[in-house]
């Protein structure tokens, strides 16, 4: 077995066991990030609509009431199996096991194409670009919002190690320059970006993918031993010598592909 594979295993396994969290999640359920989606996207009642790695399926059910069509994939059955349950309301959503860097559509078949806070567990990025842009049609949109590490090399190396830390299933978090690259490479245009610090609570936030109270402890012990910078850039809070907060920084873009009657 490759190395990727093993990865998409762990994948498998970690969110598996915790599916029901991440469908309750407030961070995934109730992100601002939600309805500045719909502002961004002013979505069509004739689109059909594709959401890659759809976790507890929050962005589905956000877009199901105002679409045609919205195909919920995820790597992982009882991931899909939860989110199904959750959006049971929705009769427009189809779910689908599929691996994003080896979709199973056909090519332009969508005219949107989303993707939130799931990439960085994804062993080949540019694999998962391509991807994107193959099956969106020319003008098609696409959604992306994902955690972000910082420009600065070693800075990044230790965001994501704490995060590495706290799920062995984490990959990478790239960096803003390394998504548009990507993007830019698969013909799809930037048109709509932000990046926000997004908090967390410690606790809740270790404790969402923990094995042990030993992992919860080494993950707080990367924190409190971090170096100003590093403390300073995830925001860590501590109080009585213990963790109580963080954040890490947040992308959302809207990207076009090009071509299509809607392309400038």
């Amino acid at each position: 077995m490759d190395k990727n594979q093993e990865v998409k295993q762990a994948v498998q396994q970690q969110f598996g066991k915790n599916a029901q969290e991440y469908v309750q999640s407030k961070t995934h359920a109730q992100g601002a990030d939600l309805p500045l989606m719909i502002e961004w996207l002013s979505p069509q009642t004739s689109w059909k609509v594709l959401d890659i790695a759809t976790g507890g399926g929050h962005v589905a059910r956000t877009l199901a009431p105002l679409v045609e069509l919205v195909v919920a994939t995820d790597l992982t059955r009882p991931m899909l199996a939860a989110a199904a349950q959750a959006n049971e309301q929705a009769p427009n959503i189809l779910y689908v096991q599929a691996d994003a860097e080896a979709l199973p559509f056909l090519s332009e078949t969508f005219d949107l194409v989303t993707c939130r806070i799931a990439a960085h567990h994804f062993p080949d990025p540019a694999a998962f670009v391509r991807e994107t842009s193959r099956v969106l049609r020319p003008g098609g949109r696409f959604l992306f919002i994902d955690n972000v590490a910082p420009e600065e090399e070693q800075l990044a190396d230790f965001v994501n190690q704490v995060e590495k830390r706290r799920d062995p299933s984490h990959v990478r978090c790239l960096s803003v320059s390394e998504w548009r690259a990507l993007h830019a490479a698969c013909d799809l245009q930037e048109r709509q970006a932000r990046l926000r610090k997004k908090q967390f609570a410690f606790l809740p936030w270790v404790q969402r993918m923990s094995e042990s109270p030993e992992q919860e402890q080494a993950v707080e012990r990367m924190l409190l031993e971090a170096t100003a910078e590093q403390q300073h850039y995830l925001g860590v809070k501590i109080e009585q010598g213990r963790v109580v907060a963080h954040q890490i920084d947040e992308w959302m873009v809207m990207c076009q592909k090009k071509g299509g009657n809607d392309d400038e």
